[in-house]
C-alpha cells in the first residue's frame, strides 16, 4: 500500500462560510494526483480513528483537502487549529471487494475473531492492503492470503 501520509501531523483546518470543507485537511505533496471528484478515494485514520473512502478534493493546482465531518471531529475530540496524526493510502479507483465485504468474508471464514484480535495498526494494514489491490482478483488472492495467517491464529 502506498501512503500519502503515514502518522503526520496535520492542522485540522477551520474556513466558515465552505459547507462541508468548513472544517478540512489539506494533505501535503498530493497535488500530482490526476483525477476528478469522486474517483479520488483515501482511506486511513485520523488520531486513530478509521475512516474509509473519503474524498480527495482538487483545490486548484494546491495540495489536494478532505472534509472532516461533524462525526469524525466529535469521535477524534477535535476542532479547528487542533493538530490531528494522519494516515493515509489513495484508495484505486478499480478496487471492488468493499472493508464491509471482506469483514463478511472473515466471519463466514470463522476468523472475523482472529481479525479483531489484532492490533488495530495491523488490521488496517491488512485492510488497506486487500482494498488498495488493482483489481477484484487481487484483492481475492490478497484475501485468500489473509484468510491463511488469521487461520493460524484463531
Amino acid at each position: 500500500m502506498e501512503y500519502l501520509v503515514k502518522d503526520e501531523k496535520l492542522e485540522l483546518k477551520h474556513q466558515p462560510g465552505k459547507g462541508a470543507w468548513t472544517y478540512h485537511l489539506q494533505i501535503p505533496n498530493t497535488k500530482h494526483i490526476v483525477g476528478k471528484w469522486g474517483s479520488m478515494k483515501v482511506s486511513g485514520t485520523i488520531d486513530n480513528y478509521s475512516i474509509e473512502s473519503i474524498n480527495l478534493a482538487k483545490l486548484g493546482d494546491q495540495d489536494k483537502l478532505i472534509s472532516i465531518n461533524d462525526k469524525i471531529r466529535k469521535a477524534i475530540n477535535k476542532s479547528g487549529g487542533d493538530t490531528v496524526t494522519v494516515t493515509l493510502y489513495l484508495l484505486t479507483s478499480n478496487a471492488q471487494i468493499t472493508e464491509k465485504e471482506v469483514l463478511e468474508t472473515f466471519k463466514d471464514s470463522g476468523v472475523l475473531n482472529a481479525y479483531k484480535k489484532l492490533p488495530k495498526d495491523e488490521r488496517n494494514e491488512m485492510m488497506g492492503k486487500i482494498t488498495s489491490q488493482k483489481s477484484e482478483d487481487q484483492q481475492v488472492k490478497m484475501i485468500l492470503k489473509y484468510l491463511d495467517q488469521l487461520n493460524v491464529n484463531k
